[in-house]
């Protein structure tokens, strides 16, 4: 195994330490030694074999406290900023995350700082994350018990109706059924999504990516909606190109994307009127736009319509939807790498979202 023999700062610092402190003990003993010549020949004594032997170690006892003395005082600054950085860690632990040190010069310790301080600041930026996650997780958990007991109630209402036999007749009798239907497929629907959002918020999320022609997908979906929109009093008013924008993306995902926006437009147009498509690209990435006329908006911020559970506005509260639809649709935007993104002006609401395109 071969080993690599190298020199840091802090090994260098360390043994200039040592060799001006080994330095200074020499000369302190040197002017012992001097001294002490000078006088045996001042006074031609001749020294017992104990008188001898207690002056050597009596030189080697200060030699020896001289060198500790000036080693201590040279790296005292070192054990300083060492019990500092120490100090730190031990609030870290304790539970001060963000707190930082005092960066000192560029060797080791001064990088052992630097280190600590990314750590204390990665600390605590995943605690509140964590945090802003266990919020959030009680915030869903509220509004899941909320949503499901309405439609779960209106069931339970019903079903004890009919346990009782309190109807009148054959027809009231079916329209305890038909509503007792509808609110199961909105429990359903609710439950559904509330799995999707679920599935599609964890980490390791997989998605099955094929490369499509953009404009070649969104001729399809605006052809499957034609008939619906006309029913509603709605036509369609596009600009795609003809040149292939070949986009990377989960395509069952994307469409359900493409289904929500066009269904919220819909929904919430006011009718009649007509809705804007629109497709291009900046040679990087692709540019999908859908916007509708929206009568009486009543959403302060029109970003709150991503937040889940939100429907803001009286026609979104009344239209049995579970708020989690463009929370989701974000979501799969996000997760293939582009942006969802919402605009409200002079009563025009405009959903765009940006793909980087296939090179």
């Amino acid at each position: 195994m071969r080993i690599k023999w190298f020199w840091n700062k802090i090994s260098i610092k360390l043994l200039i330490a040592i060799i001006i402190s080994f330095s200074i003990s020499l000369f302190i003993a040197y002017i012992i030694l001097y001294n002490l010549n000078r006088f045996h020949l001042l006074t031609s004594n001749r020294l017992s074999v104990d008188q001898y032997n207690l002056i050597v170690n009596a030189l080697t006892a200060v030699v020896i406290l001289s060198f500790i003395i000036s080693f201590l005082l040279i790296i005292r600054k070192k054990i300083k900023y060492l019990k500092l950085i120490t100090n730190s860690v031990q609030n870290i632990a304790n539970g001060k995350l963000g707190s930082t040190i005092v960066i000192k010069g560029s060797d080791e310790l001064g990088q052992l700082s630097r280190n600590i301080n990314l750590m204390s600041k990665e600390l605590e930026n995943k605690f509140e994350h964590e945090r802003q996650i266990e919020n959030a997780k009680n915030e869903l958990i509220t509004n899941i018990s909320h949503d499901l007991r309405t439609p779960l109630t209106s069931i339970i209402g019903y079903l004890d109706l009919l346990r009782k036999k309190e109807y009148k007749n054959e027809e009231q009798l079916t329209d305890y059924v038909k509503t007792i239907y509808s609110k199961s497929q909105e429990l359903k629907s609710l439950i559904n999504e509330l799995f999707e959002y679920t599935k599609l918020t964890s980490p390791d999320v997989k998605l099955n990516l094929t490369a499509i022609d953009l404009g070649g997908l969104l001729e399809q979906i605006i052809g499957e909606y034609i008939p619906i929109f006309e029913k509603e009093g709605l036509c369609f008013q596009k600009s795609i190109p003809d040149e292939d924008l070949l986009v990377t993306m989960d395509v069952e995902e994307m469409v359900r994307v493409y289904d929500n926006l066009f269904m919220n437009a819909k929904k919430y147009s006011a009718k009649p009127t007509f809705i804007k498509i629109n497709l291009d690209s900046d040679g990087k990435n692709a540019f999908f736009t859908i916007s509708n006329q929206v009568a009486d908006f009543q959403v302060e911020d029109v970003n709150q319509l991503f937040e889940r559970f939100y429907r803001g506005d009286r026609a979104r509260k009344e239209d049995g939807g579970s708020g989690l639809g463009l929370a989701i649709s974000k979501r799969i935007v996000e997760i293939h790498g582009g942006k969802l993104t919402v605009d409200y002006k002079e009563g025009w609401l405009t959903f765009t979202i940006e793909h980087s395109l296939k090179e």
